[in-house]
């Protein structure tokens, strides 16, 4: 997995993160776990774009190297942020679960009315969004 290092800033109900080395791809939220989700989404629109546009897209820098930087003042820190691209294509995947927990996934996808599988490629999306 690949990872782009963020700025995180915010007190109180005002939260953002700014990706160090993509202008303009920023999240925001009330709370810095929303300004983190904000900036995954952000971070793979950019990157989506860049790429179907065939526009470079640049590697992402190490923390060390935007510490170094000086771009990250008091009061802020920085948080590192997965970049997860769909590929546009589906791919077929046996897993294996305890039957009890695939009943309860099937019965949150029908209410939310959703297949399994989007149900779990939602799940996935959020967890690794939270990594």
């Amino acid at each position: 997995m690949v990872y782009y290092v963020g700025i995180l800033e915010g007190a109180d109900d005002n939260w953002g993160v700014r990706i160090f080395d993509l202008d303009g791809c920023v999240g925001a939220g009330e709370t810095a776990e929303e300004a983190i989700a904000g900036a995954t989404e952000a971070l793979r629109d950019v990157v989506a774009y860049k790429r179907g546009g065939g526009h470079p897209v640049p590697a992402p820098s190490s923390i060390a190297q935007v510490l170094a930087s000086g771009e990250v003042r008091a009061g802020e820190s920085t948080v590192l942020i997965p970049l997860v691209v769909d590929a546009g294509r589906s791919v077929r995947a046996n897993l294996t679960l305890d039957a009890g927990l695939l009943e309860a996934v099937d019965q949150a996808a029908g209410a939310a009315g959703i297949t399994r599988s989007a149900y779990f490629a939602s799940a996935a999306r959020d967890k690794l969004m939270m990594a």
